[in-house]
């Protein structure tokens, strides 16, 4: 290949940074300092945390039901006069009693997982498998009474773009605040001091969850890291793509904010070439489902595989499903939906208990909101609480925890507090609070002023200090 001459490397140097010398040069660079300042200053701030058993590696992966997942259909009553009063509040959306997959819970209380959803109904039964009962967005614990006065409420109640925000920042009433993974993260990520990437992987997309005040997530499809097209690729134009950028990068400018830019694109391509690196050679034993959570899901066991390469002690991910917004076609697009997760879980967990690492990775899912129990002629409606999947060896499972009430079609509380806010709208008795402390305890963050640094609210339902978890799905 033809050696590039110092006369057409300087001529791609101007080229491609002459975009940036077009720009208004000192307020960008200045926005750029301030933010670095901001970040510092925050991470300044947040308390320090000795993260408990640092040598042990854990892992936590988000899978996100975008459009909110009518969750009282996924796990139904089972028992006689509980199933009768859900059939008669869903109507048309009831599932046939005779097609759900019975399981039960420690207690003896039968329930019944949507037919679709064979793996999830195998790992329950064995124990790797747990449902958290009508979870949703608090500030505090709230009765019906304050709902309707509107005390101390997450803003944005039914809306999609706020409670998906609520969900991840897990600060329901603020519209500014940073995902709690973030936080997390910019709590934790000491223990990955020879880390080649961030501690946040995110699979296909930007996400609020791990985006906190000094961390961000790094963002990969299924096929691997994103990279500049053509980069490190064969081919004559590409190798001399390659050069001319390598070229480009290494050079040491005057101007900061070209210095900056170049830095930071080399950083990404070196970034790019290491994960790809490590992951490249994994070859997973457990076949997974040709679909995109399946696609998903397989990254992120060939990135937990390939952990000691990239030098990480504490991961989290963030994966994804759409289409849960069903305002009609319910019954037929859940059926879809929810058999392409549970395969897609039972690969995953398959996948962890074949590398050995099972009891250090947890799953869990979340979504928008839950769904009304009314239909509205064709499928649900946007709701409050719902139900929710945690996965993996530490998992406390064959259980259901929280609050599922007796009584759909009538819901109460155990005080016998009536939960329907209007059309079957369950109002929480577990919050993203009690449910994301559990987590982050397990992840190794103690139960001091850092908890608290990543959840604010947790003390309106957790007691500093308590060696007991808030709701008891996870081994400690």
């Amino acid at each position: 290949m033809k050696k590039l001459t110092p006369q057409s490397s300087q001529l791609s140097r101007r080229r491609f940074l002459g975009g940036c010398a077009a720009i208004g040069a000192t307020p960008l660079l200045s926005s750029i300092l301030q933010l670095k300042l901001i970040n510092s200053a925050y991470a300044a701030g947040m308390a320090p945390a000795r993260v408990e058993n640092p040598d042990q590696y854990r892992a936590l992966v988000c899978v996100f039901l975008f459009g909110g997942n009518d969750s009282f259909n996924m796990l139904a009553p089972f028992r006689v006069a509980e199933y009768n009063r859900y059939a008669a509040v869903r109507t048309d959306l009831a599932l046939p009693r005779n097609t759900l997959r019975r399981i039960t819970d420690n207690s003896g209380r039968p329930f019944g997982i949507h037919p679709s959803m064979d793996g999830v109904q195998e790992l329950y039964n064995a124990g790797n498998l747990a449902f958290i009962a009508n979870v949703g967005t608090l500030v505090r614990p709230t009765t019906l009474a304050e709902y309707q006065n509107g005390v101390a409420l997450p803003r944005g109640l039914f809306s999609h773009n706020d409670q998906q925000q609520a969900w991840q920042t897990s600060v329901p009433e603020s519209q500014r605040a940073v995902g709690w993974g973030g936080r997390l993260a910019d709590i934790v990520n000491d223990v990955n001091q020879s880390s080649l990437v961030s501690m946040n992987i995110s699979l296909n997309t930007v996400n609020i969850f791990q985006s906190g005040g000094a961390s961000a997530p790094y963002i990969v499809s299924p096929a691997g890291a994103t990279r500049m097209n053509g980069y490190d690729s064969a081919g004559v134009f590409n190798q001399l793509f390659t050069q001319t950028t390598d070229d480009v990068l290494g050079h040491s400018y005057q101007n900061l904010l070209k210095q900056t830019y170049a830095r930071q694109r080399r950083d990404a391509i070196d970034t790019a070439v290491a994960f790809d690196t490590a992951t490249a050679g994994i070859s997973l034993e457990t076949p997974f489902p040709e679909t995109r959570i399946g696609a998903q899901l397989k990254m992120v066991a060939k990135t937990i595989s390939a952990r000691g390469i990239l030098g990480n002690k504490r991961q989290t991910f963030f994966v994804s499903m759409g289409g849960y917004d069903n305002h009609d076609e319910l019954l037929n697009n859940q059926n879809g939906l929810l058999s392409q997760l549970s395969a897609a879980l039972k690969a995953f967990y398959t996948a962890t208990a074949d590398m050995g690492v099972s009891d250090s990775v947890t799953t869990f899912t979340a979504s928008d909101f839950g769904r009304t129990l009314t239909t509205n002629g064709r499928g649900s409606d946007h709701a409050w609480g719902g139900n929710q999947i945690v996965m993996g060896g530490a998992v406390n499972g064959g259980h259901v925890f929280g609050d599922y009430p007796t009584d759909l079609k009538n819901p109460r509380d155990i005080n016998n507090n009536s939960l329907d806010v209007g059309r079957g709208r369950l109002l929480p008795t577990t919050s993203t609070d009690e449910f994301n402390a559990e987590l982050a305890r397990w992840f190794g963050v103690p139960n001091n002023s850092a908890l608290v640094d990543i959840l604010p609210n947790i003390r309106n339902f957790y007691a500093g200090g308590s060696a007991q978890l808030p709701i008891g799905f996870l081994n400690a």
